[in-house]
C-alpha cells in the first residue's frame, strides 16, 4: 500500500514543485519588464532599462580572453548597462533589424525565469517580484552564431 501511495504521490509532487502559472497580471508585467529592457535598449531609453533592472543586477556572458584564448567572463552592472543605454549602443542596431521575442520559461512565486531574443544574442533573465513590481536580477547571454561568426568568436569555449 506504501508503495502505491508513493507512486501516485511522487508524479504530484514533482508537478508541484515544477513551477507555476503565472496571474494574467503577473504575465503582462514581468513581458513588460523583459521589453522595457529589450525596447529601452534599442530606443536609448535609459529611464525603461533602469526600471527593468534591480540595482543589484548581474549581466554576464563568456568570451575568449585576447591573450590566452580560454573563456573569461565578461560582466556589466545595472549602472553600466543603463550608461551604455543612455550612449546609443542599442539605438544603432538598425530599426528593421531590432528583434525583442519574450518567452517566460518558468513562474514559482516571486521569481521567474524568461528568454529574450534579441537582434545578436540571446538573454536569459531571473527575475524577482520586489516591491510589487518585477524587475530583472541576473541576466546570462550568449551571442548568436551568426554574430559570433561576423565578430570572429569561436562557437565553443
Amino acid at each position: 500500500m506504501a508503495k502505491g501511495m508513493l507512486a501516485v504521490m511522487l508524479p504530484l509532487a514533482v508537478v508541484a514543485l515544477s513551477g507555476s502559472e503565472p496571474t494574467k497580471s503577473d504575465a503582462e508585467a514581468i513581458k513588460q519588464t523583459a521589453l522595457d529592457y529589450g525596447e529601452g535598449w534599442y530606443e536609448g531609453s535609459a529611464e525603461r532599462m533602469e526600471r527593468a533592472l534591480h540595482p543589484d543586477l548581474a549581466k554576464r556572458a563568456f568570451f575568449p580572453d585576447p591573450r590566452s584564448g580560454k573563456a573569461r567572463i565578461d560582466h556589466m552592472s545595472a549602472m553600466s548597462l543603463v550608461q551604455a543605454t543612455r550612449d546609443g549602443h542599442g539605438a544603432k542596431t538598425p530599426t528593421d533589424q531590432r528583434r525583442t521575442k519574450v518567452t517566460i520559461l518558468e513562474v514559482f512565486g516571486n521569481a521567474a525565469c524568461v528568454k529574450l531574443e534579441m537582434h545578436d544574442w540571446v538573454d536569459y533573465m531571473h527575475m524577482s517580484k520586489m516591491g510589487g513590481r518585477w524587475v530583472i536580477v541576473n541576466v546570462l547571454w550568449e551571442l548568436t552564431p551568426e554574430a559570433k561568426k561576423r565578430y570572429g568568436i569561436p562557437e565553443e569555449l
